[in-house]
């Protein structure tokens, strides 16, 4: 007997070279599984440019509001000046304005971009 044949035979079920007890049930599960995917793929280069800047959006605001949070709980420690909470301000604007050019570019609404956080709720 050669060693990998020894691993096989004294591995628990749950590593990784256990050997499996029933191959043909995972084929058929399989065959199952990939009758439930798509035989192609739809690319629209439309669709895939609203898609990616669907994706870009909801970053960029998650990230916009943890940005905002932030500067908040900074300006409520008092460890911003009037000057740069004023350049915040104007940037946070500034942002915000853009946001709402490129949701309109792509036609993309607001609950579009929304991204559920789980028990935190939802980002929008």
């Amino acid at each position: 007997m050669n060693t990998l044949d020894s691993a096989l035979e004294y591995a628990p079920e749950s590593k990784i070279l256990s050997a499996p007890r029933d191959l043909d049930a995972f084929a058929v599960e399989l065959a199952q599984a990939s009758d439930l995917l798509p035989h192609h793929i739809n690319a629209d280069p439309e669709g895939v440019e609203r898609g990616l800047a669907k994706l870009v959006l909801t970053v960029v605001e998650l990230v916009r509001q943890l940005m905002e949070r932030q500067a908040l709980h900074r300006m409520e420690g008092g460890s911003l000046n009037d000057d740069e909470i004023e350049r915040l301000g104007q940037t946070f604007m500034k942002l915000d304005t853009r946001m709402d050019e490129l949701k309109v570019v792509f036609g993309l609404e607001d609950e579009e971009i929304n991204l559920h956080l789980g028990p935190l709720g939802d980002l929008l």
